[in-house]
C-alpha cells in the first residue's frame, strides 16, 4: 500500500527535506507552506499529516481544528518548543503526537509507522448496538444516538472504542493514553479526563444515559 503524507510548515527547507525523504520511502507526498493551502490539501484525505504550528494565515493549532470536520488521518505537529499547556491544547483539538525540532528523520519516520499501524488495528467490520438507542460503527468510525451521528474527533472515537470494545473493564488515565495516543506519544494523561468530557456532553445532547462511568480513585469503564 502506498501512503500518502500531506507536509505542512512554512519553512521550505525542511518541506523540500522531508518531501524528498518520504517520497523516496514510497510515499505519495502533498506540499503546503501555510494554513489556508493546508485546509484545501486535507480534502483529498491523505493517511497522515505533519503539520507546523506556527505557520502564516493559519496557525497549525486553528488548521487542526477545522480540519477534524473531514478529516480523521493521525495529525502530527511539527514544533521548535513545546510546553504543557500547548500540548495539552493541540490534544485537545484532534492532534495525534508531537515532534519537536530538530528532529532525526528515522524517528520521524518510525513514529509515522507506528501511527499508520495503529489507524490500520482500528479498521475493523463490527457495529454494535449499546441499550438500544446507541449504535457504534467500528468501520465508519462513527456514534450514532437514536439514528443520528453524534460527531466525534478522531480521539474521542478511539477512547469509545477502547472503552466499548472492553465494556465492564476500567481503565484508568495512564492506561487509556497508552493505548489511545501511544508509549511513545510527547505528552501526558492529563488530556484523557477533557476528552471523556468532551465526549460526555457529546452523548449528553442526545439522551439522558451515560455510557462512560467514572470509578472514583481509580478510571472509567464502558456500561451496557
Amino acid at each position: 500500500m502506498r501512503y500518502r503524507i500531506l507536509i505542512s510548515d512554512d519553512e521550505v527547507d525542511i518541506v523540500e527535506m522531508l518531501t524528498g525523504f518520504f517520497r523516496s520511502k514510497g510515499y505519495e507526498v502533498f506540499s503546503a507552506y501555510n494554513g489556508v493551502e493546508t485546509l484545501k490539501l486535507a480534502e483529498l484525505q491523505p493517511d497522515i499529516i505533519l503539520l507546523d504550528i506556527n505557520m502564516p494565515k493559519l496557525d497549525g493549532i486553528e488548521v487542526c481544528k477545522k480540519i477534524r470536520d473531514y478529516v480523521s488521518c493521525p495529525i502530527l505537529f511539527l514544533t521548535a518548543r513545546i510546553e504543557e499547556n500547548d500540548k495539552v491544547q493541540g490534544f485537545s483539538v484532534g492532534g495525534d503526537d508531537y515532534i519537536v525540532k530538530p528532529f532525526s528523520l528515522v524517528e520521524l519516520e518510525a513514529r509515522v509507522q507506528a501511527h499508520l499501524r495503529r489507524e490500520e488495528r482500528h479498521q475493523t467490520n463490527t457495529k454494535v448496538k449499546f441499550s438500544g438507542e446507541l449504535l457504534i460503527d467500528y468501520s465508519e468510525r462513527n456514534v450514532y444516538i437514536q439514528n443520528q451521528p453524534i460527531g466525534l474527533v478522531k480521539k474521542e472515537f478511539d477512547i469509545v472504542e477502547l472503552l466499548s470494545q472492553n465494556a465492564g473493564q476500567v481503565f484508568d488515565k495512564e492506561r487509556i493514553y497508552e493505548r489511545v495516543w501511544g508509549y511513545d506519544s510527547e505528552g501526558d494523561s492529563s488530556v484523557v479526563a477533557e476528552h471523556i468530557r468532551r465526549i460526555r456532553t457529546k452523548i449528553a445532547a442526545y439522551t439522558n444515559k451515560s455510557y462512560i462511568e467514572t470509578v472514583w480513585g481509580c478510571g472509567y469503564k464502558w456500561i451496557r
